[in-house]
């Protein structure tokens, strides 16, 4: 087996600020939250308040609690509830990004169509379903073969698109709402409405539930822990920037979208662009769309690229522990896993046909999105409750970083309202959205329910058939420690059995 050389790369706090703001922000999602107005920015608060804020402090503390241990939310939920649900854990937060990868290619083929200077025929290319297939086949598979190069490579370019590709358009995009409501332009979105929304009609909520997909990934990055210089304080202090800078960039960012484009004509993968083509427009600059056009393209490259090898490197770094087929703990000679991203790249290229098949690009980035979300928030769930049991059960290991100084009652709140907030997305993403059509709701309930219930069953499967063979003996996951104890708690019995035969 090929051994890692890129040990050496440290990641410091700006890189990892820079790899979690790529892999968390992206600007595709801001026309799903422009189309609500005003009332937009309760949602994301909300969301922030009983997600992102507790996804942020929990992947802090249980980071910085097993620094030294790897496996990312399969050591934490496993120390919680035992390997079968490590295992699962591990493996959702793996496909659930598979999913991710659909929905944020979608947008990155967007971006390349309006790369040309036609806006009409650009938009056309967009919607050509065979041009969005091949476009989202093209970019996953180049970036999978950049990440069989190592963290080296792909920390440099994440955090260089990443810089030109989400926080540049970002900013830019907010600056040209300002010049042009300064200038005298025109809002299409009305700040005069309520700031709290209608919460009695509840399908307000289904779309408004994406906010979750978009504060999703907080955590992902936490399998790189070991890889930082000072991890018990660089992490939390990356987490917390990386949040702040998240909530900031969404709430200005669909502001200014819904400043330039009527409520109604707002669509789901295109308005981002076609915002950036009213601004310039605007301003007397289109040559400028199809250069942000292009940028809007690394940018998705770069999330691409960071998430790849994220939830993937978990994966082999649990599969060596013996719990996937020795085809899969295979690297390459820079030690990165190349079967499982292989794999990875061969199952995002059949779900792409489904571009091909589905009635428009819009249902099945609806339903991608949604399978994206149900699946994250059951890993989501599940760490939450694991934090809280910790507490208890591992109440005498070092903390670097502590939710509350002393007690327990602020991780109850924290994990709470985390676990509650996970909970309402996982339901919600059941209900069809009114403002999409989704063609049979037979349909739609059946591809979403027997999906789901394949990924969350699939993990349990391989626990069960297993085999001891599959375990590397080189893999660096210690034990839990429930199974030290179990150990230790067995040789005093046997010495105490041994005693007394004496």
């Amino acid at each position: 087996m090929a051994t890692n050389t890129n040990q050496a790369v440290k990641l410091g706090v700006f890189t990892l600020v820079i790899m979690n703001i790529t892999a968390v922000v992206s600007l595709k999602g801001l026309p799903e939250e422009a189309v609500y107005g005003l009332s937009s920015a309760f949602y994301y608060l909300l969301a922030a308040l009983v997600f992102l804020i507790p996804t942020s402090l929990i992947a802090a503390e249980l980071a910085a609690m097993f620094q030294d241990k790897p496996g990312g939310v399969f050591r934490w939920v496993g120390e919680a509830f035992g390997k079968h649900f490590g295992l699962m854990a591990i493996w959702l937060q793996w496909t659930q990004s598979i999913f991710w990868y659909l929905t944020t290619l979608i947008f990155g083929a967007v971006a390349i169509a309006f790369i040309g200077h036609n806006s009409g025929l650009d938009a056309e290319l967009s919607n050509n379903k065979y041009y969005t297939f091949l476009i989202v086949i093209a970019m996953f598979w180049i970036a999978t073969f950049i990440s069989m190069k190592g963290m080296g490579w792909t920390s440099r370019i994440s955090k260089i698109g990443g810089l030109i590709g989400t926080v540049i358009p970002a900013v830019l995009l907010v600056i040209l709402g300002i010049m042009y409501l300064a200038s005298g332009g025109q809002s299409q979105m009305n700040f005069h409405t309520n700031f709290i929304p209608d919460l009695s009609n509840f399908n307000n909520f289904v779309l408004a539930v994406g906010i979750f997909s978009f504060y999703a990934g907080m955590e992902m990055n936490s399998i790189h822990i070991t890889e930082m210089s000072n991890p018990a304080k660089n992490y939390p202090k990356a987490i917390f920037i990386s949040a702040l800078i998240t909530v900031v960039v969404f709430i200005l960012g669909t502001f200014a979208l819904g400043i330039i484009i009527p409520q109604k004509d707002i669509s789901l993968t295109q308005s981002l662009l076609v915002g950036f083509d009213n601004y310039f427009a605007y301003i007397k600059a289109s040559w400028m769309s199809p250069i942000i056009a292009g940028a809007l393209a690394i940018g998705v490259f770069a999330a691409v690229l960071v998430w790849v090898s994220g939830p993937s490197r978990g994966l082999y770094i649990v599969g060596k522990a013996g719990y996937l087929p020795h085809f899969f703990q295979r690297t390459n000679s820079n030690g990165i896993q190349k079967n499982i991203l292989i794999v990875q790249a061969i199952i995002v290229s059949v779900l792409s046909l489904f571009f091909i098949i589905s009635p428009s690009i819009d249902t099945i980035y609806q339903i991608f999105t949604q399978i994206a979300i149900i699946l994250y928030q059951i890993m989501y769930m599940f760490m939450f409750a694991a934090a809280i049991i910790l507490r208890y059960t591992m109440k005498d290991t070092d903390r670097p970083f502590r939710i509350g100084k002393k007690g327990n009652s602020l991780i109850w709140i924290i994990g709470g309202l985390g676990f509650i907030g996970s909970t309402l997305a996982f339901i919600i993403c059941f209900i069809p959205p009114a403002q999409i059509n989704i063609g049979s709701i037979v349909g739609w309930y059946a591809i979403l329910i027997v999906t789901c219930m394949l990924f969350v069953i699939t993990p349990f499967v391989i626990y069960t058939f297993k085999k001891k063979s599959w375990t590397d003996p080189n893999q660096g996951i210690p034990p839990f420690h429930w199974e030290t104890k179990k150990k230790l708690l067995k040789l005093f019995r046997d010495e105490l059995k041994q005693d007394e035969k004496e």
